[in-house]
């Protein structure tokens, strides 16, 4: 995303790898690691469950806008380094499960802005979101079952609710990638833009989403997401990776005696 709309900042939050600031009604969010593809770590989380908490205290926000640092990657998911030292013990304590599922109740709309790659936690993480503008270098997909794991913060869930079972088959199963001319045809996203107008699309949603009255915004939310509860889901997603965690260790030690 275009770093001008650090201009405009309000009440900053800054960490060293997630940044956030609050101008007036909006907040903004943005992971800034480019050389990892905006990949975040179990710090990272931390980082953007502190910012999460400043949105949430100020009663004046009203829309969460978030991004990645630059053109290549909104976020590429989970840090591959620290996938390779998981157990089981990890899986049935998600972070990023129980973060994005904050993030999909919070008491304000919240917006993906997609600059680039949204793969693996990345897409879950935008998923989360109430609304995804993407650019048109955007692109999406699930590799966690080519790792032999399964998108376990949301994805074999939201995606399913958002584009229906054959499509969500198809992206998580099928091993497919979908560009971000199939993700709006298939409702994945809400619009597509030039790289170099994403910012402003960004901002005139925002900007509709500001004169809306904040209380009913708050209420439709609720019963939008009551609509659509998936707690059996979630909790049955935590199993399953914890058990493909645990097998993936097993099966590294008996074939070499290490950890994976």
């Amino acid at each position: 995303m275009n770093e001008s709309m650090t201009d405009r900042e309000q009440g900053l939050v800054h960490g060293g790898t997630v940044h956030g600031r609050k101008a007036g009604k909006v907040g903004y969010i943005r992971l800034d690691r480019p050389k990892k593809s905006n990949s975040y770590t179990r710090a990272m989380l931390e980082e953007l469950e502190r910012c999460w908490d400043e949105m949430e205290e100020d009663p004046a926000v009203q829309v969460v806008v978030v991004q990645g640092t630059g053109n290549r990657a909104f976020c590429a998911g989970a840090d591959r380094v620290e996938i390779s030292r998981s157990d089981y013990p990890n899986a049935l304590n998600l972070m990023s499960a129980r973060l994005f599922s904050r993030i999909a109740e919070a008491p304000f709309v919240t917006l993906a802005a997609v600059n680039g790659a949204a793969v693996g936690g990345g897409l879950e993480l935008a998923l989360a979101c109430d609304l995804r503008i993407a650019s048109e270098s955007a692109f999406f997909a699930f590799p966690e079952p080519g790792l032999g794991l399964i998108p376990a913060a949301g994805g074999t869930h939201r995606l399913p609710k958002t584009v229906g079972i054959t499509r969500a088959k198809e992206l998580i199963l099928g091993g497919v990638s979908w560009k971000a001319s199939d993700a709006l045809a298939y409702g994945l996203i809400n619009q597509v833009v030039s790289s170099e107008n994403l910012d402003m699309e960004v901002e005139r949603w925002v900007e509709r989403i500001c004169r809306l009255d904040p209380l009913a915004l708050r209420l439709a939310k609720k019963a939008l997401n009551a609509s659509s509860r998936f707690d059996e889901g979630q909790d049955l997603e935590t199993v399953i990776q914890a058990l493909l965690y645990h097998l993936r260790w097993e099966r590294f030690n008996n074939n070499t005696g290490k950890s994976p």
